[in-house]
């Protein structure tokens, strides 16, 4: 391995083999250090992929926000956020359900989580719900609350956001790469927060991905 040292006097064989010892050193901290920031590229969260605590309140069955339609196989999930700072869970399900009276929007999701961290859940999942667009037919819809303009999480959202994106991941044997935004189905700036903040979205799926493997252990 060393034979083109036999040229050189033995003060200079040993410089050159203490170099190649230090960047071997080197070589193996660089490996270390990034096998241990791909491992903690998460928000480290106490967060597994059972089934979180979920109030059921499902709306009636009426034209605008529950057709009643059954859904197809479903392969993807959907993340959006309800673009009215502080309306809590419950605030939505409530105009999801009173669209009915003949408001004209078709608006709804499958679940809402709130700004305490509560999941309510509005639509059976083998329904359709009208959030997706064209991907309504075959998604689950989480709308998420925000408490201001920039759309961005508190943490008990967040972690129910996560809590119940893996439990839905695990239920319907979906991985990570079928998280999706609304943004990706249509290009609306939805949810906003992950929208502009790239970084952010990826860390949220990293989240999802590491209670997915905590559960799967």
């Amino acid at each position: 391995m060393f034979r083109f040292l036999d040229g050189l006097d033995r003060r200079q064989r040993l410089f050159v083999k203490i170099g190649f010892g230090i960047l071997l050193i080197l070589l193996v901290v660089l490996l270390i250090f990034r096998c241990t920031r791909e491992r903690t590229n998460t928000s480290n969260l106490d967060v597994d992929a059972t089934e979180p605590e979920i109030d059921v309140q499902l709306l009636d069955i009426n034209e605008y926000s529950r057709p009643g339609t059954e859904s197809d196989p479903i392969t993807g999930i959907v993340i959006h956020y309800t673009a009215n700072p502080e309306s809590t869970a419950q605030d939505n399900r409530d105009y999801f359900n009173s669209l009915q009276d003949g408001h004209g929007d078709y608006i709804s999701s499958h679940f809402v989580v709130g700004l305490e961290g509560e999941i309510v859940q509005c639509v059976p999942t083998w329904e359709i719900a009208y959030a997706s667009n064209e991907r309504n037919h075959d998604t689950i819809s989480i709308e998420c609350c925000h408490v201001d303009e920039t759309g961005k999480f508190n943490k008990e959202t967040y972690i129910s956001m996560v809590k119940l994106t893996a439990f839905l991941c695990d239920k319907y044997n979906l991985t990570t790469e079928a998280v999706i935004r609304h943004y990706d189905v249509t290009g609306k700036n939805c949810p906003k927060y992950f929208v502009e903040d790239e970084e952010a979205w990826k860390l949220f799926k990293a989240d999802v991905d590491a209670a997915l493997k905590k559960t799967k252990k």
